[in-house]
């Protein structure tokens, strides 16, 4: 019901309304209610072929509203926001209110310029066997002195100068079986040294683009391991997707994930952690089991160590 404050009849006026026809007549109905015949023969005629529901307000919109945009104009305004032309633009061209531009973006969808340039799908893949594809990348982890501001709450309990460790991270494709060792940098020797001590047969190894993977003694040690190594595409971390998405479950599971006193007992827990995260922790992509239920015995459980 949304009858204005000076209404004569509301839904239950207008019932007793029809009652009051049928033992009175039209015009008696009418005097009685105070609105005129022709009201009341509205209403009526209403209840005659609606029934009951007939007697409820009505929308005052207009069915149809005439367009003065036709099928022409509507292309040339989609012509000119595709070439990224904001709203303002386009209704100073063609002629038109601001408004008008916006219902007719709105109906092909490109109100918004995020429209024009659509995210390219998502490609998932996985490899048919472990040692097939290594992901390897690094993450630079704040040096843990002391428990500061984060942890007191205080913003002047801060540790200045405490520097970086990195973290050098490798997730099996397949698997998802992980390794993580922590280097004072990330320079080539750190990761060379990193990935000897994976000790696995890996055939396909994946990396960014950093100095450290572009090193020629980088590729001199993966030529002579027989390891076809390729890289990202520059600025496109969803390429190696799978070991950013390690790495934030390590953030967040482990260097982050409670205080702790020094960075010393940070790296202390983390053979720990590898442990729960290869043997027991549950993984969405492999039907909720532990990345070593994938491996069968294969030499990538030396991860674990």
């Amino acid at each position: 019901m949304n009858s204005h404050k000076n209404a004569r009849t509301t839904y239950e006026g207008r019932k007793l309304l029809i009652e009051r026809i049928a033992a009175m007549g039209l015009k008696p109905a009418a005097s009685a209610a105070g609105i005129s015949m022709r009201t009341a023969r509205k209403w009526y005629g209403r209840f005659k072929q609606f029934g009951p529901t007939g007697l409820l307000d009505r929308s005052s919109r207009p069915h149809k509203t005439r367009s003065t945009v036709d099928a022409a104009l509507c292309r040339r305004i989609e012509q000119l926001r595709r070439a990224r032309m904001p709203m303002r633009t386009i209704a100073a061209i063609v002629g038109r209110s601001v408004a008008t531009i916006s219902r007719v973006l709105a109906r092909q969808g490109l109100s918004s310029l995020k429209a024009l340039d659509p995210a390219s799908p998502v490609l998932r893949y996985e490899r048919d066997a472990p040692g097939e594809l290594l992901h390897i990348d690094t993450k630079k982890l704040g040096r843990i002195v002391r428990p500061s501001h984060r942890v007191t709450g205080n913003r002047r309990d801060s540790v200045d100068g405490a520097g970086w460790e990195f973290a050098h991270v490798a997730i099996d494709d397949h698997s998802r079986a992980s390794f993580v060792q922590m280097y004072a940098d990330e320079r080539k020797d750190s990761a060379v040294a990193h990935y000897a001590a994976l000790g696995v047969k890996i055939k396909r190894l994946l990396t960014d683009n950093g100095s450290a993977y572009r090193s020629h003694l980088f590729a001199r040690t993966c030529q002579a391991l027989g390891i076809k190594h390729t890289f990202t595409r520059p600025y496109r971390p969803q390429t190696n997707g799978k070991a950013e998405r390690f790495i934030q479950t390590c953030l967040r599971e482990w260097a982050y994930g409670r205080v702790w006193n020094n960075s010393a007992e940070r790296t202390a827990w983390l053979p720990a952690f590898l442990a729960y995260y290869n043997a027991r922790r549950p993984h969405s992509a492999l039907g909720y089991k532990p990345p070593a239920s994938r491996l069968a015995g294969n030499n990538l459980l030396q991860l674990n160590s």
